[in-house]
């Protein structure tokens, strides 16, 4: 007699649905940073361009953090200013068997008062989802809905960048090399695949803190700044072309 064949956990398929269902729709960046004028797409959107999704799939998503980290900095206004990062599991539970996938992501916030946490939750949830369902969008790269500054801004460039300690802009500048760096072992795929690490590096941790972007710029070298920028423009381009392909074929 043969053994009873064990059922495919259903969890995937209900994952595989919300895909489906986001995708027709994706979730536009209709909303703009108030400091350096990009669109993005906020917390909320996502929240509610999901939530009917999510319900008619099944599928639960369970947060829990597993590890917090909390720094305290100075402001420029003689202030704290709180940096949070958090390491953060998602168990996408399928009501219908109880079936489950867990998804590992960090999510980083800064704030001066009680609200770092709160918003780095905020972001670990958004790209957990933007990255599980693979959401579609266009424009520029997602980001906070506010930039995190220490303190109020002077109108001069020059003031950028300086309240970013020099061994955090250094750390950065570290992390940017080994990718700009890794050997390309399988000629242009590798490219392809450093660019996009490139890019999904940039999202994460230069666009949310225009600050620690000035600095990590003067860590590193004008031959270096600029390969860094070509490897962001080569996944962008990557990206508007998939869309392009993506659109095209919704029209058929």
């Amino acid at each position: 007699m043969n053994a009873p064949v064990n059922p495919a956990p259903k969890v995937y398929a209900a994952i595989s649905k919300v895909m489906g269902d986001i995708g027709r729709t994706g979730i536009s960046k209709d909303r703009k940073n108030t400091q350096q004028g990009y669109q993005f797409r906020g917390i909320d959107d996502v929240y509610n361009a999901l939530s009917g999704f999510l319900s008619a799939a099944g599928l639960c998503v369970l947060p829990r953090v597993t590890k917090r980290e909390v720094t305290e900095r100075a402001s420029k206004s003689g202030g704290v200013l709180f940096y949070v990062v958090l390491d953060v599991e998602y168990d996408l539970v399928c009501a219908e068997d109880g079936s489950k996938h867990t998804v590992a992501v960090s999510g980083e916030a800064m704030d001066s008062g009680d609200k770092a946490t709160n918003k780095a939750m905020s972001a670990a949830f958004k790209y957990a989802c933007m990255q599980v369902f693979c959401i579609p969008t266009e424009g520029n790269p997602d980001a906070d809905s506010e930039s995190p500054e220490p303190a109020p801004r002077s109108d001069a460039k020059g003031d950028l960048g300086k309240n970013v300690p020099t061994d955090r802009a250094r750390q950065v500048a570290m992390e940017m090399l080994s990718i700009i760096d890794k050997p390309a072992a399988d000629g242009d795929h590798e490219e392809f695949k450093k660019s996009l690490a490139a890019l999904d590096y940039h999202d994460r941790v230069l666009n949310v803190d225009e600050d620690l972007y000035v600095a990590v710029g003067e860590q590193l070298s004008a031959s270096k700044r600029n390969v860094w920028k070509a490897l962001i423009s080569k996944a962008r381009a990557a990206e508007k072309a998939d869309r392009a392909v993506t659109n095209a074929g919704r029209k058929f």
